[in-house]
């Protein structure tokens, strides 16, 4: 009888220990899958969510094991992963995966989801949200003049490319009266603009037949520097000395384009202006060699010179001032 009960109790606990073990290679290979999917996932937003609530059910599950086999982990896991497969962990035959080392490490589950849910930017990637990048100059010439030749009255209003041209040159007026109201408003005057652009325009060129590079720093645009530099340097390796004078008062100014160029769709007053001006002057030119010799020019000879050069600035920037960005062949 008591041999009866003995085998009895025996057959139950051996049933519940094969159980028990069951339940443990069950979650095991479970979580083995879940982790090889998750990784083909790891993109996908929505896997995410599915990886938390697949944490939050094996926990409950590995809790129920955890007085059988304490001393598992994610990293006797991580390893079965990683065993026999001969090449970059986290890969399935001849298709790479993505592979994570912080898997092989023991992972509080809390942490993870307050990384994928609650995990702040740092201070400097915040503020990069905040910062507003402001544009010195466009460092081109937007729109830029070409002199065109006169049409006679009857091609001009009987022909159809007559009829095109009058349109395209009443469309640049309309945007060169649009800029130069939008000018107005912040205190422009035609007058004042002439004499500041000549005073800009003869120092420009005393500063080049000088060879002054470092006072045309604040006459012109970034751009402009690069090649007024580059300018100086080819004539001094032809003509290491030039003299050059302009004959006051200039003989005309005239405006031939205005226009604006917007940085911000979203506030139109953050735009910056370019003024195209002519200008007809006499000037005197002579140009020596090394040994002082006059090899160009003439100094007491006046030359009439037509320039066309395109003058900047900001409308937006405070102590915003004019500079030269371009000028246009003739």
């Amino acid at each position: 009888m008591a041999l009866g009960r003995y085998h009895t109790l025996r057959n139950i606990y051996q049933t519940l220990e094969i159980r028990d073990f069951s339940t443990l290679l069950t979650s095991s290979r479970s979580y083995s899958k879940s982790i090889a999917n998750d990784t083909k996932c790891w993109s996908n937003s929505s896997c995410l969510y599915k990886w938390t609530d697949f944490h939050r059910w094996n926990n409950r599950s590995m809790a129920k094991t955890c007085s059988l086999v304490p001393h598992l982990t994610l990293r006797s896991i991580s390893s079965c992963v990683h065993k026999d497969h001969g090449g970059i962990p986290w890969t399935s035959g001849d298709k790479p995966m993505l592979h994570s080392t912080t898997m092989q490490e023991p992972i509080s589950y809390g942490y993870m989801r307050s990384v994928t849910t609650q995990a702040k930017a740092p201070a400097q990637a915040r503020q990069m949200g905040a910062v507003k990048v402001s544009m010195v100059s466009p460092g081109i010439v937007y729109d830029p003049y070409a002199p065109r030749e006169k049409i006679p009255f009857w091609k001009r209003y009987f022909t159809r490319s007559g009829w095109k041209r009058t349109k395209e040159e009443l469309s640049s007026e309309l945007k060169s009266a649009y800029a130069i109201a939008k000018l107005r408003k912040g205190g422009y005057s035609k007058q004042k603009f002439y004499a500041e652009a000549v005073g800009i325009y003869k120092e420009i060129n005393t500063q080049m037949a000088n060879g002054g590079k470092t006072p045309l720093r604040k006459l012109v645009t970034e751009h402009m520097y690069s090649a007024l530099k580059n300018e100086i340097k080819q004539r001094e390796s032809v003509w290491p000395t030039v003299y050059w004078e302009l004959i006051e008062p200039i003989v005309k100014v005239r405006t031939l384009r205005a226009r604006l160029i917007g940085v911000d769709k979203n506030d139109l007053n953050k735009a910056f202006i370019q003024l195209t001006l002519e200008f007809l002057s006499k000037q005197k030119f002579e140009a020596y060699d090394g040994k002082g010799a006059v090899v160009s020019g003439d100094r007491n000879k006046e030359v009439l010179v037509r320039d066309i050069w395109v003058f900047e600035k900001s409308l937006f920037h405070p102590g915003a001032y004019w500079r030269l960005c371009g000028r246009i062949k003739v």
